[in-house]
């Protein structure tokens, strides 16, 4: 792979045929991808096993490799250079991959049954910071890696073009954090700020990784796409709709066992799906637009 220490892959794992194959020959070896979504890249592919297991297993295929990236931003080259076949994408990260080599989205998981999230700006418990970001001026935050939606992109554009200040003078500034590591830098003292999403937040006091109010939520955005279930451009419409049908065919009791815990499946979605996150990143300048 293409990108430092970007993807650590399983073992082939076989998934038993299916009596009516779909179109992929049987010898087809599928290359999925997934990105940083756990503290660790065997807490991920341990987590997202069974999903693509189900999927490999839907459309015939003999076996398949599941590659777990290790930032956001290296998802999305795999997939721009071809390397993978279809990959469960944060939405900024799809936006890069559709930016570059025009790979579409077929699915956004749902998750407590919605499909959208919200990115957010979490605080040391006893931070002032009643009037946000103002309050916040020259205080130290951690931005997560700049392939992340919640972690880099959002809060890059709400700062530059709603806020009007730049946040590498703002604040002392850091980026390059995963999400839980963010969390748990604020929860030890080590940041005042930090960006992140707040299913991370929820599923990390869920798992009691962090106490509830280790830290505080001092900024919230407008709603957003959850993550992108994306194909390559050379995959053929036919595999596109049928990889659409498998995802959205889950239902919340097959979710249980197939996706890890809060996911309860996925909902149709295109390109369109995705036009405000498109949108950020043109306004940050990290894309440009289509012609």
């Amino acid at each position: 792979m293409q990108r430092r220490t970007f993807l650590t892959r399983t073992a082939a794992l076989t998934a038993t045929t299916v009596a009516a194959p779909m179109v992929l020959a049987q010898s087809r070896k599928l290359r999925f991808g997934v990105g940083p979504f756990m503290p660790t890249a065997e807490e991920s592919r341990k987590a997202f096993t069974p999903l693509f297991a189900h999927l490999a297993k839907q459309l015939g295929a003999a076996e398949y490799d599941l590659a777990v990236s290790t930032d956001w931003a290296g998802l999305a080259v795999a997939m721009g250079s071809g390397q993978l076949d279809a990959a469960w994408m944060g939405p900024w990260g799809y936006i890069i991959a559709n930016n570059a080599t025009d790979c579409q989205a077929v699915a956004t998981v749902k998750y407590d049954d919605k499909p959208t999230y919200h990115a957010i700006i979490v605080g040391r418990p006893d931070l002032a910071a009643a009037k946000f970001p103002d309050d916040t001026r020259g205080r130290s935050i951690s931005f997560a890696d700049v392939g992340s939606t919640s972690g880099w992109l959002i809060p890059t554009y709400y700062a530059t073009q709603i806020w009007k200040i730049d946040p590498k003078t703002f604040w002392k500034y850091s980026e390059g954090a995963s999400h839980p590591a963010n969390q748990i830098a604020v929860a030890n003292g080590q940041v005042d700020l930090a960006t992140d999403f707040d299913r991370n937040r929820n599923a990390m006091i869920a798992a009691g990784r962090i106490k509830e109010a280790s830290t505080k939520i001092v900024w919230t955005s407008d709603p957003l796409p959850n993550d992108a279930f994306a194909l390559p451009k050379s995959a053929s419409r036919n595999l596109m709709q049928q990889v659409q049908g498998i995802l959205t065919a889950i239902s919340v009791e097959q979710a249980k066992t197939l996706m890890p815990p809060r996911y309860t499946g996925f909902v149709a979605a295109t390109h369109a799906s995705y036009k405000t996150i498109e949108a950020a990143g043109i306004a940050v300048g990290r894309i440009k637009a289509k012609r």
